[in-house]
């Protein structure tokens, strides 16, 4: 049977499933599809024209190579095609964003044919996705006197590309959907879960939010066809948790409008608003895709006559509705004014979302082909020797005379590009940025490796220090799906130039360690700056941002990433732990006593949270920088002590040479060279050359939060309230409860210790405690399922060389087996111990849940509802956060303990403590 014969068949199936045909991406089949149309009395050839025109993948798919050469042979009259005119094939290129589509354009343009030649010229002054071997041969051909090659220059000089599109529509009309109250997730537009469907666009658009919105949707758009649907988080703010692309991917499919008429289900241009606003992660989304993302503000505190906020009982402001949303409401967008509109009624000012930079990527359908153009207008004005004219908004460069830097300044202005010389930057400011390190993990990296091809990307930037690709959001379950999609992944990582946890030759043993530990392993700089495809990308070293697929993609093709530099609010501790606490504990009462101190507000939101912690290495204090995604901070970075920070770098060295013995280098030797930066950095600050970043003693701050140890007495528990009468306040991680709230009676169906936020010290936790109770009763017997998955490897083999792995076997009634890996998700727990495989198990949800309904006591990062655990029709389900020791002994004994119960259990444990530093951690400004 023939692929196109397959293909038809496929089509067929999806048919069943109310899709379209899916995309073409392989050059086999679309082969096959040309000899079709070529073969005019085929009675597939209709079809065939069609799936050849609006239904293959652009950029640097193999298809996309053979369609661009078809193309080229059509405008050469070397085929003819009675549907496609030259004309239109130039139409088509124009369309297949870079890559073989710009090598045939060139080869026109720079061809014999004049004719042909001024025709390719005009296309290619359209286009942005060109690279060093696409410039190279315009400066090639432009110094042996090339005029068209000079003519294609001169237009990339004056950026025609963008001032030829069309401006914004002065009025943009939004009819509402309420999406959902409270904060939503992006759990809710792309469920974790249906991770595997992620590349298949339309597949995968099904699954957003529910059917029933999905219709209620359709309906408002047949309603009201002169308007766009506006997503809004009512009370809440838009998009939290993880950095999906997909999210806004889904969003856009539903709501947005077509890229492209030749490209099926790549949609741009969604707009999406939030009482609390649009979170930072997916803000970046929401610009990549050339959307509108607004801070609604429609509910305010009530205040008295004083001014002074109203309370409620709980002691939490009072709301009250500025202006309705409801679901129906059609508003009106002024991108000239900046304003919101209901009729003649002005609601609220726009300013933030229509800033010069982001009209920029509205009116290019999104920030690429802004950071692009720029990039090709420096090139060629350069080559001109001109200097380029005024046509993109000017990076906003604020600085403060006499003004300290903080951390993040200081790493911002070390790594800046492009910006005016010697000019110090604070924040606010626009910056281009260098990227050190890179990482992408799996549900999200067959995206990753799409927007590369859509960007025509074929090889890592040099500039780029280090880059992982993941395997560990898949590593629960060795399933079909996994098997159909990982080892794809990984085969085309690997030759763009990452390190993977996989290897496509199966030399070295698959290493499924959670991306967030590697990539806080391979970052061996504290200046450095990290994009990773996963929002726990919070390095306790440098500085680090989760991303979306595009952003994390656009930072691998190019080394580079452009933000603002936020602002940062400084964290300090005074007093002493207690002795029974562990500092995961320090952590959430991190949160509770910010919210407390600012009056319910959360000041980390949308900035840096600059934590003084000082004398923890970067695996424990990576627990807290993990948890800055879940107070809603934009990043947050970890202020060391000398001594500190190198013992952090021994540690990254040892583990990145296990990586290197492994035979994960590639032949770039990147390993080996971030072996050579750590020892490099070790000696700068051994010698005083370079002490640890710490930011300026006279640094300017938003907020400035010190933590009370002495304040923090019992164990602290992240709750998602399911019960609140106000849904707003349902799964926010803004509910934090000592542990004396739950009585001592809260039943526990199943306990999980595992996902990034441990490090060795938690899984050593385990195994003492078991020790310890074994002594004072005998044996152990569990009353509720324990889940527990190291990390890394690395953890597993120190364990067993510590003795610790031997203990946790001996009570385990399951142990993973990477010769015999789960071919299915568990559905049902037994009363006993699971060593399952290292990586995110039930943090990510996507393969392995709890039962529904059940109760879940776990030591991860998400409460999110449905994320680890799904409602029932009795109960709802519910994830509630807690420290190592809390989830052991609330599975050893089905409940959630009482303080004098967990202080017996851990007595004489070595839980993970923490003494502030003494040192002053700052530095005198040189500003």
């Amino acid at each position: 049977m023939s692929i196109y014969k397959d293909y038809i068949k496929e089509i067929e199936e999806r048919k069943t499933q109310g899709l379209h045909p899916k995309p073409i991406d392989g050059a086999e089949l679309l082969s096959e599809i040309i000899t079709q149309i070529k073969d005019s009395g085929n009675p597939d050839r209709a079809d065939s024209l069609k799936f050849f025109i609006y239904n293959t993948l652009p950029g640097t798919t193999s298809a996309a190579g053979v369609k661009a050469k078809f193309l080229k042979e059509i405008i050469l009259g070397e085929s003819v095609v009675e549907e496609i005119s030259p004309a239109f094939a130039f139409e088509l290129l124009s369309h297949m964003k870079g890559g073989p589509s710009i090598e045939v354009l060139l080869d026109l343009a720079l061809g014999s044919d004049a004719a042909i030649a001024k025709e390719a010229a005009t296309v290619l002054k359209t286009q942005v996705f060109l690279y060093e071997a696409d410039t190279t041969r315009l400066k090639n051909a432009y110094e042996s006197g090339n005029e068209i090659a000079k003519e294609i220059l001169e237009s990339y000089t004056k950026a025609e590309f963008f001032t030829q599109l069309p401006e914004v529509a002065e009025e943009i009309k939004v009819v509402t959907y309420i999406a959902g109250e409270g904060d939503i997730s992006t759990d809710l537009l792309s469920p974790g879960n249906q991770a595997h469907s992620r590349s298949d666009r339309e597949l995968h658009g099904k699954c957003m939010i529910t059917p029933q919105a999905q219709e209620e949707i359709k309906a408002l758009q047949a309603q009201h066809p002169d308007a766009s649907v506006m997503l809004i988080a009512e009370k809440g703010t838009m998009g939290v948790g993880s950095s999906r692309m997909s999210g806004v991917n889904n969003v856009a499919l539903w709501t947005g409008k077509q890229a492209s008429p030749y490209v099926p289900f790549v949609n741009i241009a969604p707009i999406v608003g939030g009482t609390n606003g649009i979170s930072p992660i997916f803000l970046t989304t929401v610009d990549v895709t050339g959307g509108i993302g607004i801070d609604l503000k429609n509910w305010v505190k009530k205040v008295d006559e004083n001014g002074n906020p109203v309370l409620n009982e709980n002691g939490e402001p009072v709301l009250e509705e500025a202006y309705s949303v409801a679901t129906g409401t059609v508003l009106t967008i002024n991108t000239k004014e900046k304003k919101l509109y209901n009729g003649d009624k002005e609601l609220i000012d726009l300013a933030k979302s229509f800033t010069p930079q982001k009209m920029e990527f509205i009116r290019a359908g999104g920030s690429y082909a802004i950071v692009f153009g720029k990039k090709l207008q420096t090139f060629a004005a350069q080559l001109l020797g001109i200097e380029a004219p005024s046509v993109f908004a000017p990076s906003k460069e604020i600085s403060h005379e006499g003004q300290g830097l903080t951390a993040v300044e200081k790493i911002f202005n070390r790594n800046a590009v492009g910006v005016t010389p010697g000019k110090v930057l604070h924040a606010g400011s626009d910056v281009r940025v260098k990227v050190n390190i890179v990482g992408s993990q799996d549900t999200t990296g067959l995206m990753t490796a799409q927007e590369l091809e859509s960007m025509a990307a074929t090889v890592i930037s040099p500039t780029v220090d280090g880059a992982y690709q993941s395997g560990c959001h898949t590593a629960s379950v060795w399933d079909k799906k996994a098997q159909a999609n990982i080892p794809k992944l990984m085969k085309f990582m690997n030759e763009f130039g990452l390190i993977t946890a996989r290897d496509p030759k199966g030399e070295y043993h698959a290493m499924t360690d959670v991306i967030h530990k590697v990539l806080n392993d391979i970052t061996v700089d504290e200046w450095a700056i990290i994009i990773g495809g996963d929002s726990h990308t919070r390095m306790s070293k440098g500085v680090a941002f989760g991303a979306d697929s595009g952003t994390v993609a656009l930072a691998l093709a190019t080394g580079e990433a452009s933000m603002p530099i936020p602002e940062s609010v400084k964290v300090t501790f005074k007093g002493n732990m207690k002795e029974h606490m562990d500092f995961r504990d320090v952590v959430h009462a991190t949160q509770a006593q910010m919210l407390k101190q600012f009056g319910g507000e959360n000041v980390f939101q949308g900035r840096i949270i600059e934590v003084h912690i000082g004398t923890l290495p970067a695996d424990q204090a990576f627990t807290f920088t993990d948890w800055t995604a879940e107070m809603k901070a934009k990043a947050s970075i970890n202020i060391s002590e000398d001594n500190t920070l190198i013992e952090s770098l021994e540690i990254a060295k040892n583990r990145i040479q296990i990586m290197i013995d492994k035979g994960m280098d590639n032949h770039n030797k990147v390993l080996q060279g971030l072996i050579d930066k750590a020892n490099k950095r070790i000696e700068e600050i051994r010698s005083g050359e370079k002490p640890a970043l710490t930011p300026d003693a006279n640094a300017k701050y938003y907020a400035e939060v010190v933590v009370d140890l002495d304040a923090i007495v019992e164990p602290m528990i992240a709750d998602p309230d399911v019960n609140n009468e106000d849904v707003s306040k349902r799964y926010t991680h803004d509910t934090i409860r000592d542990l004396s709230y739950y009585g001592g009676e809260k039943k526990v169906d199943l306990g999980f210790v595992g996902s990034c936020m441990v490090h060795k010290g938690d899984l050593k936790i385990v195994s003492q405690m078991l020790r310890n109770l074994e002594k004072q009763q005998g044996k152990v017997e569990f009353n509720a399922p324990l889940v527990v998955a190291a990390p890394t490897y690395n953890i597993i083999d120190e364990l067993k060389a510590e003795g610790d792995w031997e203990l946790l076997e001996k009570y385990s009634a399951f142990e993973f087996d990477d010769n015999a890996p789960k071919g299915e998700a568990r559905t049902e727990y037994k009363n006993v111990m699971y060593l399952e495989r290292p990586g995110c198990n039930l943090c990510m949800g996507n393969q392995e849940k709890a039962a529904k309904g059940d109760t879940v006591l776990a030591t991860s990062t998400r409460l999110f509802q449905g994320r680890v655990v799904e409602d029932s029709e009795r109960k709802k389900g519910e994830s509630l956060l807690a420290s190592t020791p809390v989830v052991v002994l609330s599975a050893i004994i089905g409940r959630i303990p009482s303080i004098d119960e967990y202080k017996a259990a851990v007595e004489g444990i070595d839980l993970t403590t923490f003494v502030p530093s003494i040192k002053e951690l700052t530095s005198t400004s040189a500003h």
